[in-house]
């Protein structure tokens, strides 16, 4: 923009009435393009460094975190070449429910400084709906003006909405060793679908990074699609990540990417709450290790939340080529114990979608529901020679990824395309 879209502070203007009061806070976005960029870089006060988005992508936003309740009078934005043309300035109390405070509908890039404002809130998000450009949303900084104590905090930043209906996204085998130029490559525009849900968060299914998982793919191939959102993910490895020390059947290059969020409860194996659901990411690759079993026995007595979900890679229900895997049953078991609704898994590369069921296969109410989510990229295998008892849908053909709704109390989940399509919707079920 060549002007200020609102008319800037005037002469009469009290000296020291605005304070600013975003720089250094906490900053999350809808994606990065890589790690370098990422979102508190628009926030540090340097006029080098940036926040990018992934590129290609919309819709895209940028929250500030302000620390506590505040009223804001006055946002400075300063965009990179990758400007924003149409976007939102909102802010919210919860960083759920938003309220616009500005639009632009013709920006140009440069500086866009709105003065004039009138909103209180914790969290300040610039919410980006059209590029201006072929590339994504990038700010050099972003100046949120005003006072604290305009409104009363959550008791913590770091804590998700206490209730309320929230969204996931995941896959399984995902980034095969492509690039977006090449035609045939999908972990890209799965990325990009994954991207557009806009989820609160995302999960993997394990097999991550094909073929032999060792870093520099990662750092190629994952970290170029997927990776754009890896400080929204919450991931588990799958058997590719073992080959990375065939020697030892050791995942040394998933941790070393992912860093603490493969491990961070100390293992590969954690959980973590939001909303009113547990959730639970499990290895598979060590379901015959004692340490794992014993954990997880422990973390369900301890959990106090209504609702259980859980993900690993290899399925213990699968129709696909690799078919049933029994070294769940026992993880199975002590999940259905504890009143687990819902399981996500990858490995056989297809999508598959399980009535509730027990460890043994049987159609239970009170059982497990299974969706098998391997078309996050990597090629797909097609049928298998056995189409198991209560599989209810089976997509053999299609990438795309999982998106999970969640409220309170139930779960529904479907499978999104690439193209957007939704091609399968699952009941809508109560946590017991």
């Amino acid at each position: 923009m060549d002007t200020d879209p609102q008319p800037g502070p005037g002469p009469t203007d009290p000296p020291g009435a605005e304070a600013l009061i975003s720089r250094g806070k906490p900053a999350t976005a809808s994606s990065s393009e890589d790690s370098t960029l990422a979102p508190g870089k628009a926030v540090d006060g340097v006029a080098t460094t940036r926040w990018a988005s992934a590129e290609g992508v919309d819709p895209q936003w940028l929250r500030v975190d302000l620390g506590e309740g505040a009223a804001v009078s006055r946002v400075e934005l300063t965009w990179e070449a990758a400007y924003a043309k149409q976007y939102r300035l909102e802010v919210s109390a919860n960083g759920t429910d938003w309220t616009s405070l500005a639009a632009e509908t013709a920006g140009n890039g440069g500086t866009d400084t709105w003065t004039g404002l009138s909103g209180k809130g914790r969290y300040l998000r610039v919410y980006g709906t059209a590029r201006g450009t072929a590339w994504g949303y990038s700010l050099w900084e972003i100046e949120v003006y005003g006072s604290v104590g305009g409104t009363t905090p959550d008791p913590d930043p770091t804590d998700p909405p206490a209730s309320g209906a929230f969204t996931v996204v995941g896959a399984g085998d995902i980034a095969d060793q492509c690039n977006q130029s090449d035609a045939g490559c999908q972990h890209f525009k799965t990325a990009a679908r994954a991207m557009a849900i806009n989820p609160a968060f995302y999960i993997t299914m394990g097999d991550n990074q094909y073929d032999d998982a060792h870093i520099e793919d990662f750092r190629n191939y994952y970290d170029k699609s997927w990776g754009r959102f890896k400080d929204k993910t919450h991931p588990v490895p799958g058997n590719h990540e073992a080959y990375d020390d065939w020697d030892n059947q050791d995942e040394v290059a998933y941790r070393e990417y992912f860093g603490d969020r493969a491990t961070p409860q100390g293992k590969m194996w954690y959980s973590y709450d939001y909303g009113n659901w547990h959730f639970v990411a499990l290895n598979s690759n060590r379901f015959d290790e004692r340490e794992q079993l014993d954990w997880l026995k422990a973390d369900l007595v301890k959990n106090s939340k209504k609702c259980v979900a859980a993900y690993f890679h290899h399925p213990l229900f699968s129709s696909g080529s690799h078919g049933n895997d029994p070294v769940g049953k026992p993880v199975w078991s002590m999940l259905q114990a504890a009143g687990t609704e819902l399981v996500l898994s990858g490995h056989d590369h297809h999508y598959e979608r399980f009535a509730p069921q027990s460890p043994d296969g049987q159609a239970d109410p009170n059982g497990i529901v299974e969706v098998l989510g391997g078309m996050g990229g990597k090629d797909l295998y097609g049928q298998g020679d056995t189409v198991q008892k209560n599989s209810q849908k089976r997509i053999w053909d299609k990438f795309g990824v999982m998106q999970l709704d969640f409220t309170d109390t139930s779960f529904t989940s479907k499978f999104v395309g690439t193209d957007g399509t939704v091609l399968d919707t699952g009941p809508t079920y109560s946590c017991h």
